[in-house]
């Protein structure tokens, strides 16, 4: 029979040992768009989400429905008119959605943006997955051109089993562009990894 002291002092140092890795990332890479996407894909932090090859097979697809609502909006110094095409769907749990999003650069120079995402509520992010989407690299929109952006998705049916998910009807996608390289992109970039470090401390602590 296993030690309650060994066990205690087991997950103390699991628990160290992974906060340790997000500090370092906080502190080393917190600039890293690349980076950034990794670590959403595998967490599902904090409202961002999950990436998927493909969506369920058709009788995986449940009766149950959420509304996904879709956001935009750009960072300051970023000039670009960017809003979805369609404001919301309601969709199966299961099923893949294609929605759009439409960005144009009025500016009189070509820009190169880069999409940070997350949904809310927050505890969705972890149900909620990309088979398409824009927010992987950067876009390059030349002076007076616009685009429409695809993004693919399915909100997992294994949100139905949680229990902490059973108030959950509505979802909203949010998408922020900002200028590639840009010291706001930095920032928004720190504020992540800064939050993420803090939550990880606090359920190590639980």
């Amino acid at each position: 029979m296993n030690n309650p002291g060994d066990m205690a002092r087991k997950n103390r140092r699991t628990a160290l040992t992974v906060l340790a890795v997000v500090i370092a990332m906080a502190g080393m890479a917190y600039a890293s768009v690349p980076l950034y996407n990794l670590f959403c894909r595998v967490t599902g932090f904090g409202g961002t989400t999950q990436v998927a090859a493909q969506a369920p097979a058709p009788e995986d697809i449940l009766e149950r429905t959420v509304t996904v609502r879709f956001d935009a909006g750009t960072a300051r110094g970023m000039p670009w008119k960017f809003s979805p095409e369609s404001r919301q769907v309601t969709v199966k749990l299961g099923a893949k959605m294609l929605t759009h999003y439409r960005a144009e650069n009025p500016a009189a120079e070509s820009i190169t943006g880069t999409a940070l995402y997350n949904v809310t509520p927050d505890k969705a992010g972890k149900y909620f997955h990309k088979i398409e989407c824009f927010c992987f690299g950067e876009q390059t929109l030349p002076a007076g051109k616009s685009v429409s952006m695809p993004v693919v998705f399915y909100v997992d049916p294994a949100l139905d089993a949680d229990p902490g998910m059973d108030d959950v009807t509505h979802i909203t996608l949010s998408y922020t562009f900002f200028r590639t390289d840009s010291s706001d992109l930095d920032k928004a970039l720190k504020e992540f990894y800064n939050r993420s470090s803090a939550q990880n401390a606090e359920e190590s602590q639980r």
